[in-house]
């Protein structure tokens, strides 16, 4: 048993791995800002998007027959438009033979184009009522509304019945629609009209108070004289009828250019204004009802006002002369007008993002079905070949073996290790590579193998060089053609080296991938990885296996052929993920790579959230390394190129594209789950998550493990996944970024060892 000597007893500098790796540290939270903020901003858009396209459309109250006890009698009998003066409302009737033609729950991009145009046509205005969620959808409609010379009112942001909303909601539905028509035509409006509003004798003891403290801020509320009621497409002849006023009274008519289909609206709506004109009817704006009573008024008041009183004091309206209620539109400006732009804008993105996001969901779902199927078949398959009676790898390997232990710090878990390897049914020879450990590693394996009486165990001591380094030195010191890699916080089974080297015996596999198993698996965190690595690990691993495309050798259990690392060149530090390169690098020198279930390891899963974060950020970005470095294998010839035709393009869309995507799932089923169909969305969660389920348990079955654990497995959906999908957005942002990081020390605890009746 050979070993190297250390100082002990005076403070230290730190080492190269902790300096590069505090540098690391201090490099990756920009990045992990930046993959927080991405998913916010996507977060952001759904919300934005579905806010949108929430409670738009469907004409229902929330409450019909409440009394108007409370609504002044000259209200509940007055006409159709209600304004606001110095506390006092009033009401303005449309005059004779004048129709004021309105269209609520616009604008819509079939409908509102068509009415534009055949307003035109006719040479009539129409006053729009505007839902400001389709304002900011559909903005240039709008601004062409304007342009025409129509105008505009608010039917609040997402056509709800204000009259149970709180005042922050009713000042919310005001001000966000006011943004919206900034932002589409840079103007504000002070027209009001409820949704699922009528005639002024249907105002209530709920609704009054709506009407009076949007008064009180200056807007007016217009009601209607006659319904065509459209809506219910009773046809083009009664929508004409129920539109015309009796005799020759003047009429606040309502139509309707959005909310369902208005076929028949549009073929109604010139017929009605031929009808009206040859009636002798003209039409014009709320405003112009306004400004048509307050020209009667004045000249009234002109007529009777005494000698000499100028027109400002016969108006009396305003001081300065003016009438705000003669036309309806303000120019915005200042903070609205750029907030209303940037409302405009961030609309425009939601709404050319929802769509491609969508298409993205399709292909993912379709994606992650495949590799539920695919694992499926192929891993009953792969069980099937290998449980064969007359499957053989070839003779029995009997020649001893050199197990490699490189530890860093591994004062909690080195004992357990040898202690494992001592009960091997295997011989072997061990080689315990300290890699410039601090914490006497080095020290408490010479006294743990003398403890146990080991005389094959050899510890070498060298500087901190890193894993790949270690791991090198000890195969360059190895007696044996074979060794076997385990991390220093791993224990093996009795039998776990006999099983994992005889597929040796075939001269053409230059690898095998090991089980690992989480030892630590009885809190919440290690029962999420138990099943990781049950389900996403083995599972995959017999499928490659299969497919003969392995893409990784765990670094926990992996066996290979001295000469073949010796060929590719040794363990490289060019990536995070030396198993993975190593792997790739032989199946590329025509090496073949095989997985022994059989062969199990029992290791020391991160036990916190941030040491879990920093394990699976390595070994994701180091997988993304490994397969940039080997991307020439997508042109290799003959066996060699077998990665790079099948292995590849799985790891690739599997490991990484499928990945980065998945989180479209869960996004969407939070969308459709508060904007759309919850009850729907529910089902659609819990039947991926079924499938999910049946492949986890025919996993667990295969490698004979207790279903309790998968009790674990839809809180482990809800949060374990949504971390992974974090830290694989992080690796993508660092790879695209060109970072670099080194080998990352886990904290350990010791807790882990051969389980109870295990090879005994």
């Amino acid at each position: 048993m050979s070993t190297t000597t250390s100082s002990r007893g005076r403070r230290r500098a730190p080492t190269r791995m902790e300096r590069a790796a505090g540098k690391a540290a201090a490099l990756q939270k920009p990045r992990v800002i930046l993959a927080l903020l991405l998913l916010l901003g996507l977060t952001s858009v759904m919300l934005l998007d579905g806010y949108l396209r929430a409670e738009v459309g469907g004409d229902q109250r929330v409450r019909d027959g409440a009394s108007g006890s409370n609504v002044p009698d000259k209200i509940l009998n007055g006409g159709p438009i209600i304004s606001f003066r110095n506390g006092q409302a009033t009401t303005t009737s449309v005059p004779a033979k004048t129709i004021a033609l309105t269209f609520d729950d616009g604008p819509n991009p079939t409908y509102t184009p068509q009415v534009l145009k055949i307003l035109e046509k006719y040479d009539v205005p129409a006053t729009f009522f505007v839902v400001g969620s389709m304002v900011s959808r559909y903005p240039s409609i709008v601004a062409d509304m304007v342009d025409q010379g129509n105008e505009v009112g608010i039917h609040t942001f997402t056509h709800v019945d204000l009259s149970y909303q709180s005042d922050a909601r009713i000042r919310r539905e005001m001000t966000q629609t006011q943004l919206a028509l900034a932002g589409a035509a840079g103007i504000t409006t002070t027209l009001f009209r409820a949704p699922y509003s009528s005639e002024t004798d249907a105002i209530d003891n709920y609704s009054w108070p709506v009407y009076e403290r949007l008064g009180e801020e200056g807007y007016t509320s217009v009601f209607v004289d006659t319904d065509s009621d459209d809506w219910k497409k009773p046809g083009v002849s009664d929508i004409v009828k129920w539109a015309t006023p009796s005799g020759t009274s003047g009429a606040a008519v309502l139509m309707h250019d959005a909310g369902g289909n208005r076929d028949q609206t549009m073929k109604a709506l010139p017929e009605y204004i031929e009808k009206m004109k040859a009636k002798g009817y003209t039409f014009t704006t709320v405003s112009g009802v306004i400004e048509a009573q307050n020209a009667a008024a004045r000249a009234a008041q002109q007529a009777n006002a005494p000698a000499g009183a100028t027109g400002g004091q016969l108006r009396g309206v305003n001081p300065n002369g003016t009438d705000r209620l003669q036309a309806a539109h303000r120019e915005a400006t200042g903070t609205t007008l750029y907030e209303g732009k940037a409302l405009v804008a961030a609309v425009a993105v939601a709404e050319w993002t929802v769509p491609v996001l969508s298409v993205g969901l399709i292909i993912v779902g379709v994606a992650v079905m495949g590799r539920f199927g695919m694992m499926l078949i192929l891993a009953r398959r792969h069980y099937g070949q290998r449980n064969k009676r007359r499957f053989s790898w070839g003779p029995t390997v009997t020649r001893p073996v050199t197990v490699i232990v490189p530890a860093y710090n591994e004062k909690e878990c080195i004992a357990n290790t040898l202690e494992s390897l001592a009960k091997s049914t295997h011989p072997i020879e061990i080689i315990v590579v300290d890699d410039g450990s601090t914490d006497g590693t080095s020290e408490i394996s010479r006294e743990a193998a003398r403890a146990l009486g080991m005389t094959n165990v050899r510890v070498i001591r060298q500087e901190n060089a890193g894993k790949p380094a270690a791991l090198n030195n000890g195969v360059r010191s190895a007696s044996h053609d074979i060794v076997v890699m385990m991390d220093g916080d791993t224990v093996f089974e009795p039998d776990t080296v006999r099983q994992l080297v005889q597929p040796f015996a075939d001269p053409e596999v230059g690898a095998v991938a090991g089980n690992a198993k989480v030892g630590n698996r009885d809190t919440v965190i290690g029962a999420w990885q138990h099943i990781e690595y049950v389900m996403g690990f083995n599972l995959d691993r017999r499928m490659y296996d299969l497919l003969r495309c392995m893409p990784t050798i765990p670094g926990a259990i992996g066996a290979f052929r001295r000469e073949a690392v010796l060929q590719v060149g040794g363990m490289s530090e060019d990536t995070l993920a030396e198993d993975t390169d190593i792997t790739i690098a032989m199946h590329r020198q025509g090496w073949r790579v095989v997985y022994q279930e059989h062969a199990r390891a029992w290791t020391e899963a991160p036990g916190s959230l941030k040491q879990l974060w920093s394990q699976r950020y390595r070994w994701s970005y180091g997988t993304m390394q490994a397969l940039w470095k080997h991307r020439k294998s997508l042109t290799d010839k003959g066996p060699s190129g077998r990665f790079g035709r099948v292995g590849m393009p799985l790891v690739v869309i599997f490991q990484i594209v499928t990945p980065v995507f998945a989180p479209l799932i869960d996004v969407f089923t939070a969308y459709s789950m508060i904007f759309v169909d919850f009850q729907a969305a529910l089902y659609a969660w819990l039947a991926v998550l079924g499938v999910q389920l049946v492949c986890a348990a025919y996993a667990f079955r295969l490698d004979k493990e207790k279903y309790r654990y998968l009790l674990m497995m839809p809180l482990q959906q809800l949060a374990y996944r949504q971390m992974m999908y974090l830290v694989l957005i992080h690796s993508c942002i660092t790879a695209l970024t060109g970072g670099r990081l080194r080998w990352q020390k886990l904290k350990r605890t010791g807790e882990v060892g051969t389980p109870a009746g295990v090879g005994r």
